[in-house]
């Protein structure tokens, strides 16, 4: 990346190829604008299936020599990434503010999340442990090691960009692979900045690549690569589908997060002093612009009128001030045409009967907080991830209810449940078809630890410390067998 004047001051965003910035093989552009104002900020290489092939390239020639490195050099790069990271953070604020409209308080959870995985991941390069097991020929010593794969490719949203980045990319280094990942449009210089924060942390040139521009362009480009072994996907379950589709017929490992329809279940039980302000936060945190996001309430009945009261009251209360303070909850919305597709998807609800309890303006680029009442499972809004600052409300009468409406959508990666019954809330933990419950806490939760996902139209797979080490290392088994020779005495 680099200031130009060529560009009227914009700032000019190259592709990031064996350790060097690389203009495209062709002369083609994007432009990425600022989502509070719409003014241009940078001007991006529009890759090219070369581009790919050259940034692959780069990265498998690099990966043996990675591998050698071992893990305790491995570990301390990861560990330097996350110090210079924080060091930094100020700056990378600045940044996630300017190029996706974070408010200043997600920004700063953003970066403390993704150190965090930084630091996790650096201690998984002495995390490929192999086993030995027994062996009914005699003599024999059996062994299986564990190897890097070789070449791993990340797709990433631009919702949490420098996360997402930094999770598709760290376990695969520290476990000796090498990396070349296709951002988002919306956030390349969140992506430039991470290749150059790399290779300060001392990350061979190569092992780290990015390659700009469209997916539906590039994207097939990558994934079918033949030096490719693996591919870790953040974005809709649409583009989901044909990266597994992909993957499945070029035999290559795939991990796919996708987001979904996620509800918060509120039981008669619950304590409504710690449900709301989950609630809120989980529905409305960056705009509701979150996978995880809990842009669905399923509230009991009895309770429904107390929930449904204080709620409003407190969404429309939330602010939606500057984006650096941070008191501000509510920013702008991506781009026009998710602005659009908001705007749209409400209508349509409204067109069917649901109401309006509060917001449904926009004030330039933001939309106020929006709660929609008498949602139906026919609409579209009860299924569909809006994406957006929207949150439903739908009513129920029994428990078994609100696990049967929970579980109609097509997709749930997330959910929460609030009871102060342990029993009721395990079982309906048990019972909601998703990958991920959270008891009495919101729906957005993320640890680098834990097996982070969900099945179906809401992903493959499983992103995490654990699961990623069977996901970007293969089993290699060697037996040596003994010789009589060796037994005797000399």
């Amino acid at each position: 990346m680099k200031e130009t004047n060529q560009h009227g001051g914009l700032c000019e965003v190259l592709h990031w190829i064996g350790g060097k910035h690389r203009h495209s093989s062709c002369s083609a552009t994007l432009i990425n604008t600022n989502p509070e104002t719409d003014e241009r900020l940078s001007i991006v290489a529009r890759g090219t299936a070369a581009d790919v092939d050259a940034a692959v390239q780069s990265a498998a020639n690099v990966q043996p020599g990675l591998a050698a490195l071992g893990p305790s050099a491995r570990e301390g790069i990861l560990l330097r990434a996350a110090e210079i990271l924080q060091r930094d953070r100020d700056a990378w604020a600045e940044l996630l503010i300017q190029e996706i409209g974070s408010p200043i308080t997600k920004a700063m959870m953003e970066i403390d999340i993704a150190t965090r995985v930084l630091r996790a991941n650096a201690s998984m390069a002495r995390r490929m442990t192999g086993r030995t097991y027994p062996s009914d020929v005699p003599g024999r010593m059996s062994i299986a090691i564990r190897e890097p794969l070789g070449v791993v490719a990340g797709i990433t949203p631009f919702n949490v960009p420098l996360i997402k980045s930094v999770k598709h990319s760290s376990l695969p280094l520290a476990l000796g692979n090498s990396f070349v990942g296709l951002p988002s449009r919306r956030a390349p210089q969140i992506a430039d900045r991470l290749a150059t924060l790399y290779a300060e942390a001392g990350l061979p040139d190569g092992a780290f690549n990015l390659v700009y521009g469209l997916g539906a362009e590039i994207g097939p480009a990558l994934i079918r690569h033949p030096l490719i072994s693996a591919v870790s996907f953040t974005g809709s379950a649409a583009v989901g589908k044909q990266v597994h589709a992909d993957c499945g017929q070029f035999q290559k490992r795939v991990t796919l997060e996708l987001g979904g329809k996620n509800p918060i279940v509120i039981l008669d039980d619950a304590d409504l002093e710690k449900a709301i302000p989950a609630a809120l936060k989980g529905g409305f945190i960056y705009q509701g612009q979150i996978c995880m996001a809990s842009s669905r309430v399923i509230v009991q009945r009895s309770i429904a009128d107390a929930f449904i009261a204080a709620f409003v009251g407190a969404a429309k209360s939330l602010p939606m001030g500057d984006l650096r303070d941070r008191s501000t909850v509510i920013g702008p919305v991506i781009d026009d045409a998710s602005r659009r597709r908001i705007s749209a998807t409400i209508a349509d609800a409204r067109r069917l009967g649901a109401e309006v309890l509060c917001g449904n303006q926009w004030t330039d680029n933001r939309l106020n907080p929006t709660v929609l009442g008498c949602v139906t499972e026919q609409m579209r809004i009860a299924r569909e991830e809006i994406f957006g600052p929207v949150v439903t409300i739908e009513t129920v009468e029994t428990e078994s209810d609100a696990i049967r409406l929970a579980n109609s959508g097509p997709a749930m990666l997330s959910a929460a449940v609030f009871t102060r019954d342990v029993d009721r809330a395990f079982t309906l933990a048990r019972s909601l078809n998703t990958g991920m419950v959270h008891l009495n806490d919101m729906t957005i939760q993320q640890e680098p630890e834990v097996p982070f996902g969900s099945d179906g139209e809401a992903g493959f797979g499983r992103e995490g410390m654990e699961t990623g080490v069977d996901d970007f290392t293969k089993w290699k088994w060697i037996t040596l067998a003994g010789s009589p020779s060796h037994n005797k005495t000399q």
